[in-house]
């Protein structure tokens, strides 16, 4: 069974939540879907074993109503209750939800004014200044729509990686007991560890294609399977399509390069084979004389003269070249972090204190962690007045000196205000052993102005690291309009260090940058940006992100020791 997890279950509770307040239905049940969703991503420990202890239903905002529905899922993997709600709310209401600009009050009115039920139908009837007659409507809002629905289209088949990667691990899981395969292994952006994904790629040799072809078939929704020779597709119910190749064990390494991709990839490695006299595809490597046998991808490397390529890196981004020089790097690893140093606690916005966030990230064999709530602008956040924030340099300076084994640092992540100031003055950002600097509003401001005004405080002495440097939300917020070229400049001249944010949906800062930025020899700090204990464990998708980056372990700060950290903080100016 795949056993859902906490953001799984409280991403439905979530999803409840939207489609009662689609429908029009009492909104203080909304409300206490979403108020449960919260309550479970923010709880501490595994979902089933607080379950197993039978301590579910003494949580504070988790009646027996959504408790039932929460047992329901986590024992089966399924809610009925959630299916026959999704059944009953016409599916372009759904694709409408995920329109900036649009909430469910907005959606039920239109559909009540002007009988919109699709996104075709809102675009038209914005196109036509419709919208115009609607109260709460004007050109403005109408604009955003419309750029929203541009933005919709061009990501509705993409999925975040960790909403994936789940689902493939569980179906990998299924695979590698059946007695018929040999090979297995996943294939394309998921093993890319691309950001973001459109479905899962599989690929096995089997000693019985059919027969494995067959079970795979079983875990799809009945009407959307798909099923050959070599491949099969299956829908699975959380709407992600999955693909199962099925090869013999000695075609599986070619297949293995191939159905991994990328495509300008694979179109470069075909170049090089042709180059060398050979010619390459999914099948095989073969010369004049015949075929080439490979038992493993390393080995079909070293057919064309090239060391092993790790797959994050397989983007034509230059790797071939590495490659043939043999300097492939040694990319970053879970293994090489010490520590993070971009934590909330519950003095702002986040849902443990210091000790709880020390001794979770112990346990995960961190050293230190660095505590950064939000500076005092961020009001909607919690953010810390200056009072607060000594309160709270008290509080950390009495529990690294009762807690030899462990050091947290003090640090804020101080709002980058539109002149480009910091959001304390002088004086207060002293009492920190770092500063992140963030961008937290006024997003739309012009490229000229946000690249002056985030230059602007990376040249201040203070800061230390540039926080989600683009301000990206994969699938939802385009990146401000920012010089990020001129940026990782500014961040080499000053010496700072620009952020990875590990957040599943923001996964910046991008890749493609931290290749420029390991080029100019800025270092990288990988961030859980954690506000519940659970988001430490979210530090492996920024080590994809770096690993695709051309990160290694020296290019990170993380990497430092505690004792290290403390030299390379209290050194700087």
């Amino acid at each position: 069974m795949n056993r859902m997890n906490k953001r799984e279950v409280a991403r439905i509770l979530e999803q409840i939540g939207i489609l009662l307040a689609v429908k029009g239905e009492n909104p203080f049940k909304s409300v206490a879907y979403n108020r449960a969703a919260r309550v479970i991503e923010a709880l501490d420990g595994e979902l089933h074993e607080i379950i197993g202890r039978g301590e579910l239903s003494s949580i504070k905002g988790i009646g027996n109503a959504i408790g039932g529905k929460i047992l329901e899922l986590v024992s089966t993997g399924r809610l009925k209750y959630y299916e026959d709600l999704r059944t009953s709310v016409p599916a372009g209401h759904l694709e409408m939800m995920r329109i900036r600009g649009l909430g469910p009050k907005k959606i039920v009115e239109l559909h009540k004014r002007l009988g919109i039920e699709s996104v075709d139908d809102l675009e038209r009837a914005c196109r036509s200044n419709l919208l115009l007659s609607v109260p709460g409507f004007g050109k403005r809002s109408q604009e955003k729509i419309l750029s929203g629905i541009g933005h919709w289209r061009k990501h509705a088949d993409r999925r975040l990686y960790a909403d994936v990667i789940r689902q493939a691990d569980w179906l990998l899981s299924l695979l590698e007991g059946r007695k018929e395969v040999i090979s297995l292994s996943l294939a394309g952006s998921l093993r890319r560890r691309s950001e973001v994904v459109k479905d899962i790629d599989l690929l096995a040799s089997s000693v019985n294609p059919a027969a494995l072809s067959s079970f795979f078939s079983s875990l799809g929704v009945d009407e959307f399977r798909e099923q050959g020779e070599t491949k099969t597709g299956i829908l699975l119910d959380s709407g992600i399509r999955s693909d199962l190749r099925i090869v013999s064990q000695e075609q599986f390494p070619y297949a293995l390069h191939h159905f991994t991709g990328s495509r300008e990839h694979n179109t470069a490695m075909r170049g090089r084979a042709k180059r060398m006299g050979m010619t390459m595809n999914e099948y095989g490597l073969f010369s004049e004389a015949g075929p080439i046998p490979c038992s493993s991808e390393g080995e079909l490397f070293s057919a064309l003269g090239l060391s092993l390529i790790p797959p994050e890196l397989r983007e034509n981004m230059g790797e071939i070249e590495a490659a043939e020089r043999g300097e492939i790097p040694r990319l970053i690893e879970l293994k090489d972090i010490r520590g993070v140093l971009h934590l909330h606690t519950s003095s702002s916005d986040g849902s443990a204190g210091l000790e709880a966030l020390a001794r979770a990230a112990g346990e995960l064999g961190f050293e230190y962690i660095g505590i950064a709530d939000h500076s005092r602008s961020a009001q909607y956040a919690g953010g810390l007045s200056v009072e607060e924030v000594r309160r709270q340099c008290s509080e950390i300076d009495e529990y690294n000196r009762s807690h030899p084994d462990f050091r947290i640092f003090k640090g804020i992540e101080a709002d980058i205000l539109p002149d480009g100031s910091l959001d304390y003055d002088d004086e207060t950002l002293a009492l920190f052993d770092y500063v992140i600097a963030a961008v937290h509003s006024y997003f739309s401001m012009p490229e000229p102005e946000m690249t002056g005004r985030i230059l602007r405080a990376l040249a201040h002495p203070r800061t230390t690291i540039l926080a989600h440097p683009t301000g990206r939300l994969l699938l939802d917020r385009e990146p401000y309009s920012a010089d990020i070229d001129r940026i990782i400049d500014c961040a080499a001249e000053y010496g700072k260090i620009l952020e990875l944010n590990a957040n599943p949906q923001r996964l910046d800062l991008d890749w493609r940058y931290c290749i420029r930025a390991k080029k100019k020899g800025v270092r990288i700090a990988i961030s859980p940006d954690a506000h519940h204990l659970e988001d430490l464990k979210t530090v492996v998708f920024g080590i994809n992100i770096a690993r695709k980056g051309w990160i290694e372990s020296f290019d990170c700060i993380n990497s430092l020791s505690a004792r290290e950290m403390a030299h390379f903080l209290y050194s700087r100016p």
